[in-house]
């Protein structure tokens, strides 16, 4: 072989032993590199993922449920003179029949009288002698402090037929006492057990709020304790018992007031309320009304 051709062969090798070096370099560098997989390809589904999860079953998607508000609502009605069922607060976005509530207890001409006891002012034993005359049934909502103050004015309520409702231990308004459970349910539970305690009997669970203050966690809460909770469809300004209506006044405007299935809420602290009661009862009677206890409310 010519001396020329040699020199050109060992030229050839030599470069094709670089480019073998070379390439080996490479993979040895390609294997060094992290093998996982880059940020894009970590948060981007395929197309395919996202076809699937879009075509999931409505039924494997799941819903948390929705928390009840506590915003503190004032309970109010709107009056009218013509004997229909009173207007409530329209902005309330919650169905109070969910949580066991009620304004109205029948489509039928009954009436629900109900009083509230916080404190006694002597008057409770003459209602309870015109309740019996007239032999109208009736529910005090009374408070921890009357129960163990007037042990013998509740177990005359219970002995002659009336419903002993539950209107809290301390009278606060219900909303400020739901982000602590405990305290919540003592505020109903210690009236409970004060009544039992006291007469042998459970209470029945009937729960005014106090103040007519209430939320829609507040009512959750109560129903939970197995209670209904009691608003009104009728009551007036005769709790301030250094200024009381004329009696008159107050006859015509209770009256005016009647409606099929109303409930009735009345101030047992009223020498007002005390006086006209028995004409009131006679003359709501000849109206064709019947008075019956709140264990015949029906959801209206």
């Amino acid at each position: 072989m010519k001396k020329s051709s040699r020199i050109f062969l060992l030229i050839i090798i030599l470069i094709l032993l670089f480019c073998i070096a070379g390439c080996q370099k490479q993979t040895v560098v390609k294997d060094m590199e992290d093998p996982s997989p880059t940020p894009q390809e970590t948060v981007q589904p395929s197309e395919q993922e996202t076809q699937q999860s879009e075509e999931l079953p409505e039924e494997n998607v799941v819903t948390q449920p929705v928390s009840a508000g506590n915003e503190t609502l004032s309970w109010y009605f709107v009056r009218n003179s013509e004997h229909k069922t009173p207007g409530i607060n329209n902005d309330i976005d919650f169905d109070l029949a969910d949580y066991d509530a009620h304004y109205i207890g029948s489509k039928d001409k009954v009436i629900f009288l109900t009083f509230d006891e916080g404190y006694e002012n002597g008057y409770t034993d003459e209602i309870l002698d015109t309740l019996k005359a007239n032999q109208v049934p009736a529910a005090f909502f009374v408070t921890g402090p009357y129960v163990t103050g007037n042990p013998e004015l509740i177990k005359r309520m219970v002995a002659e037929g009336h419903i002993v409702g539950n209107h809290s231990q301390t009278h606060p308004s219900m909303p400020s006492k739901t982000s602590d459970p405990g305290q919540f349910n003592q505020e109903i539970t210690k009236v409970a057990t004060a009544f039992q305690d006291l007469t042998g009997k459970e209470m029945p669970k009937f729960f005014r709020p106090p103040r007519g203050e209430y939320s829609e966690k507040s009512l959750q809460m109560t129903a939970e304790l197995g209670y209904k909770t009691i608003f009104w469809s009728f009551a007036y300004q005769d709790w301030l018992v250094d200024q009381q209506p004329d009696p008159e006044a107050s006859y015509q405007k209770i009256m005016q007031g009647t409606h099929n299935g109303q409930i009735m809420l009345l101030h047992a602290v009223s020498s007002t309320n005390t006086q006209i009661l028995d004409r009131l009862i006679k003359d709501i009677k000849k109206e064709g009304y019947r008075f019956a206890p709140l264990t015949e409310l029906e959801k209206v």
